[in-house]
């Protein structure tokens, strides 16, 4: 079924949009535009949603806010925000009654008319899914960019044609209900992460395959040979497999030890030609030529390395004063993340972390903080958990890594201010989701930079 004919059945459906978030609010409008009945569900009160609520009903939406947002869900057509437990009470029980349970990025893959590539993993996704969305620009591709990145689909998808191609960053909560794969499916790399979503890692590794296991014969996979979880998803695979690699020679793309990057044997530039630094930033430069080569060749790729300074919020320079070197990372919502981080750079750092609780354990990172970090700042909910892993580690010294627990993110600026002389490097890279205190990493990442900026 194409998108026109999609649309036509909408008229007189009853449609309920749970949560007022990003990827569902320009969905209600269209929606309301082709005559469906809709219905906006949220747990937020009338009160906190203001102008938005007003705005809605305006245009004719029904509201039920308030704790009770998900009680007697009768509507014909569901969609849930990726964020929302799949295993919900309520929206089992739809399920169950046999009403559509769906989701933007479900309904755009079912009506997608071009040819989709998409990214998952535990780290580097949305770095890796802009590479892969520039290089094909880069080969003269028109691309629609989208997913998880905030940037809702569906919503255009008239202005989307055949020769087009759409790239996509999709979350493990987004891809748990999927029932179709992309052409092409990138998997970053997969370790610990959304735990207190997950009711456990099987579930959370599962729920990563999916961005595979749709896809037919003609379908491509590109695996991050160097992580065992993803390596072992080969044995799954029903088309081609391609193997990304910092360590070895593969199929694809891979560095070698004097730091050179070829595809299949064929050589595409230094590693030095990267702009972005850091280890993890050759992976995701790996993985998006892996995903991309053929379509655009390596003119285009070092074009692109020479040129892109990176995205918002990850290891982001917010400002230098007196010498102190400012770096906002707070999309490193996990420790691997921050890990990563830190082997970038090659001194010891004043480290901000702390936040969320995701259940996932903070010893992995311990090593690395010993190693690389000389003042350790943390705060929110998780902030005892990180302190207690840190300082069990047998690399530990307090000498070498001092820590400070802080009420706040303001106290912790203040504090890194107070500590840091001429010369050093603080990041925020909290190890953490923002939950405890902010709606998303960007709040709390431009915060961050409001404060820095204001010293």
């Amino acid at each position: 079924m194409d998108h026109k004919q999609y649309f036509e059945q909408i008229k007189g459906k009853r449609v309920a949009f749970l949560g007022v978030g990003v990827s569902n609010r320009p969905l209600v409008y269209k929606y309301l535009s082709y005559g469906a009945i809709v219905t906006v569900r949220d747990k937020a009160s009338r009160e906190k949603l203001g102008v938005t609520a007003d705005e809605l009903e305006k245009a004719g939406v029904r509201l039920i806010l308030g704790d009770d947002y998900l009680k007697n869900i009768d509507e014909d057509i569901i969609f849930r925000t990726p964020g929302m437990r799949y295993f919900t009470p309520e929206l089992v029980k739809a399920r169950q009654e046999g009403r559509v349970v769906t989701s933007e990025m479900e309904t755009f893959f079912d009506l997608c008319p071009c040819k989709i590539f998409a990214v998952t993993g535990s780290d580097g996704k949305t770095t890796s899914t802009t590479l892969i969305s520039l290089i094909l620009k880069e080969a003269g591709k028109k691309v629609h960019l989208g997913g998880n990145i905030g940037t809702p689909l569906l919503p255009i998808i008239e202005d989307i044609s055949p020769d087009d191609i759409a790239v996509v960053e999709l979350s493990s909560f987004q891809l748990i209900s999927m029932k179709k794969s992309p052409s092409v499916a990138v998997v970053t790399n997969v370790a610990p992460n959304h735990l207190d979503i997950h009711k456990d890692m099987k579930e959370y590794i599962d729920a990563k395959k999916n961005i595979f296991l749709h896809q037919s014969k003609e379908g491509k996979l590109i695996l991050n040979y160097d992580n065992d979880i993803t390596r072992s998803f080969v044995n799954e695979a029903k088309g081609e497999v391609l193997y990304f690699s910092r360590k070895r020679e593969t199929n694809a793309a891979y560095c070698t030890a004097d730091k050179k990057i070829y595809f299949n044997g064929e050589y595409i530039m230094d590693a030095s030609d990267i702009k972005l630094p850091g280890v993890h930033n050759v992976e995701n430069y790996l993985d998006a030529i892996s995903a991309t080569y053929g379509i655009a060749n390596a003119e285009h790729i070092k074009k692109i390395a020479t040129t892109f300074g990176g995205v918002e919020h990850r290891m982001e320079l917010v400002r230098e004063k007196e010498g102190v070197r400012w770096y906002n990372d707070s999309i490193a919502t996990n420790p691997t993340r921050v890990m990563a981080g830190l082997n970038a750079i090659d001194q010891r750092i004043i480290l901000i972390a702390g936040g969320y609780d995701k259940q996932i354990p903070f010893e992995p990172m311990g090593p690395a903080v010993c190693r690389k970090v000389k003042t350790l700042i943390l705060t929110g909910a998780t902030k005892q958990k990180i302190y207690d892993a840190i300082v069990k580690c047998p690399d530990f010294n307090p000498n070498t890594t001092q820590i400070f627990m802080e009420d706040s993110l303001e106290d912790c600026v203040k504090r890194a201010a107070s500590v840091a002389v001429s010369g050093d490097i603080v990041a925020l890279s909290p190890a953490c989701a923002s939950f405890d205190y902010y709606r998303n990493f960007e709040e709390r990442g431009n915060h961050f930079k409001d404060m820095v900026n204001g010293l």
